[in-house]
């Protein structure tokens, strides 16, 4: 997914969230119920949301410095494990104390029609946000199913956009349910029970982000068909006898890094390796164009091992 993609998903998103957040605020004011509020509340979080992805994307592509010689792709991480906990914090919490509030102090919501319109409209733009981030998540998850396409994804900002606008969905569908509810049942305390309704759906979204966006942060790993991919070209090599280890890291969706340590044939000479390790990084680079590192130590099997640093079994691909 490229970053041009992503800050698209992102700027609809934006767009959107400002101009539901500004009617939903106008709504609540004027109605005064509990579950506008909460879900007014929760656009204006999802629009700061957007923004610091914004930020997070731009300082991602800030080059490399000696004091970062990797470059700062990893912010786009951190920023996105600090949107997951504003949605907990700010998202969930307000709704559901606005909700606790409204249980223990019922009131009638007044003039419900407009917040039947807010809601009615905000669904329709909520879910033109939601179809450009489902389209763009397409795209990159192929046949995975959507968890497990999350759970691979290393560009966050698609599918943070994807479940805050599935949970800003599923929070206006609750908005509403309720607030005819109270109405047509004349139960009042229906109002607080969706705005906490909201706060559970809110606090569920940023603790699956958060739990996505720490993986990340610390350092995920390429892709199973990935590390596969790299083992095959350096098995493949001639003159190289065991790939000892192959590490990977992303630091950034479109930016890998890939240490491998070679055991080559003895008989080889100093110039012959070079050239094998010229070949090595060509071919990775040549197939994978998201690494952007690879560095190749030259080591034997038994030195590695002595050594200590032995690869876990999922390290390197087995032949």
């Amino acid at each position: 997914m490229s970053s041009a993609s992503s800050r698209i998903v992102v700027y609809a998103a934006l767009g959107g969230n400002l101009l539901i957040a500004a009617a939903k605020f106008g709504a609540a004011a004027y109605t005064g119920s509990s579950a506008m509020l909460s879900e007014a509340v929760h656009s204006l979080v999802d629009s700061g949301n957007q923004l610091l992805m914004l930020l997070g994307l731009r300082e991602a592509a800030r080059p490399p410095t000696p004091e970062h010689p990797f470059g700062h792709g990893l912010l786009l991480y951190f920023w996105t494990f600090v949107v997951a906990l504003l949605i907990f914090g700010l998202g969930a919490g307000v709704s559901i104390l606005e909700g606790i509030d409204k249980i223990r102090h019922p009131h009638p919501v007044e003039a419900p029609l407009v917040n039947y319109v807010v809601l009615s409209l905000s669904i329709l733009f909520e879910g033109g946000s939601w179809l450009v981030a489902l389209r763009e998540f397409r795209q990159q998850k192929g046949t995975r199913s959507l968890l497990s396409a999350v759970r691979a994804s290393k560009d966050p900002t698609v599918f943070t956009v994807l479940f805050e606008d599935s949970a800003a969905l599923i929070g206006l569908l609750i908005a509403l349910v309720g607030l005819l509810c109270a109405e047509w049942l004349q139960i009042p305390v229906l109002d607080g029970v969706a705005s906490l309704l909201i706060g559970f759906v809110l606090a569920a979204t940023a603790a699956f982000l958060a739990r996505e966006s720490k993986s990340l942060i610390t350092g995920e790993g390429a892709s199973q068909e990935v590390r596969a991919s790299i083992a095959a070209i350096v098995r493949g090599q001639p003159g190289v006898q065991h790939a000892n280890e192959i590490l990977t890291m992303h630091f950034g969706p479109q930016d890998v890094l890939v240490a491998v340590s070679v055991d080559f044939e003895n008989a080889l000479t100093a110039d012959q390796v070079e050239r094998t390790v010229s070949r090595i990084e060509r071919e990775i680079r040549s197939r994978h164009a998201e690494v952007r590192r690879v560095f190749v130590e030259a080591q034997s099997l038994e030195a590695h091992r002595r050594a200590g640093t032995s690869a876990p079994a999922s390290a390197v691909p087995q032949a």
